[in-house]
């Protein structure tokens, strides 16, 4: 399956070479960002999407382009500080760049050459530790996708969002892989469209049965009793496991209550913020109204179009991560999975 789709970030000759997602699926376009502005550029405008592999770019944007000679722990908070401003909502983000920091600190007595050979190191450790996470993902979530093997998502959180294999999306490859019936029902995911260029299209080149609607017609999808169970990937979840994904995963959340369907949210666990007490404390990205207004409405129409939206704790019957499966109380299981972790 991982040959089958396109690597969404690789580290190339000292530049970061990324899938511009926004030309999926009609042309499959690669950027050679070879400074921290074009990589700045890339994850602002979503040609790099999905909370791992924004983290991933970042770690490695927080050093492409500079020279031995400029490297400094005040130069590297400045850039660090530049790329968390391109999404605030993405905790892997910060998350990457803040440990990339946490090694430049660490290493004061170190060369600026030798400081820019490890940081390169940390950035390639935190690229393949998100792969080794996505297929922990898959093995930790296959049971629940095994017995429910109906299933539908929003947005994308496969292959394209992360190192390799996905997120939400894993534990589907796997059990489509090892033989279950396994169907997905895409959200189109308005008004960027996230599931039908993105998701679509990764379970179409990888085999696996899918099929498109649009964002309003899940409910009537579930009253028919054609879904066993809702994952979705997150961009954060809050200590208490409020989940913050792409707007209309609430929508979601709420209907599975109603028809009493399991609500699963997939993520590594560097996608969990401990020190987000709740999802009232995430920043919510808003977005260029153009987004939703271009072509469909009048051009002075006022819109709001905010990226995410959050999901209670109370919705989510499972947080599935490369650690384990963390059920409610999650202010409990949460923490636990970090100190099996320690």
């Amino acid at each position: 399956m991982d040959a089958v789709i396109p690597r969404s970030v690789e580290w190339t000759d000292g530049s970061v070479r990324l899938l511009d997602q926004t030309r999926l699926p009609a042309e499959e376009i690669y950027l050679d960002c070879r400074d921290i502005e074009s990589v700045h550029d890339a994850i602002s405008r979503l040609a790099v999407r999905g909370a791992p592999a924004i983290g991933i770019a970042a770690a490695y944007g927080l050093i492409v382009g500079l020279r031995s000679e400029e490297v400094s722990l005040e130069i590297l908070n400045r850039r660090a500080e530049y790329l968390i401003g391109s999404r605030p909502t993405a905790v892997n983000l910060a998350w990457a760049v803040r440990r990339m920091l946490g090694v430049a600190s660490a290493a004061n007595d170190t060369s600026p050459a030798g400081l820019l050979e490890r940081l390169e190191q940390e950035a390639v450790s935190i690229h393949a530790e998100d792969a080794a996470a996505c297929h922990a993902i898959a093995e930790h979530g296959f049971p629940l996708i095994e017995s429910r093997p109906k299933l539908l998502t929003h947005c994308n959180a496969g292959s394209l969002a992360v190192s390799e294999l996905g997120t939400a999306l894993a534990p589907i490859y796997l059990a489509h892989e090892r033989g279950c019936n396994v169907h997905v029902f895409v959200d189109e995911t308005r008004p960027l469209l996230q599931g039908a260029r993105l998701t679509a299209f990764e379970l179409q080149r990888a085999g696996v049965p899918s099929t498109l609607i649009s964002d309003n017609m899940a409910a009537h999808v579930m009253s028919q009793g054609k879904v066993d169970a809702v994952i979705v990937g997150s961009d954060r979840v809050a200590a208490n496991g409020d989940v913050a994904n792409k707007i209309g995963t609430m929508n979601l959340a709420i209907l599975c209550q109603h028809f009493s369907i399991p609500f699963f949210v997939a993520c590594p666990l560097s996608t969990v913020d401990l020190e987000t007490p709740t999802g009232a404390e995430i920043t919510i990205e808003e977005r260029d109204p153009e987004e939703v207004r271009a072509g469909r409405a009048p051009a002075d129409m006022p819109v709001y179009n905010p990226a995410f939206d959050v999901t209670p704790a109370s919705l989510v019957t499972a947080i599935i991560t490369d650690r384990g499966v963390a059920r409610p109380d999650y202010s409990a299981s949460l923490p636990a999975l970090f100190a099996a972790d320690d």
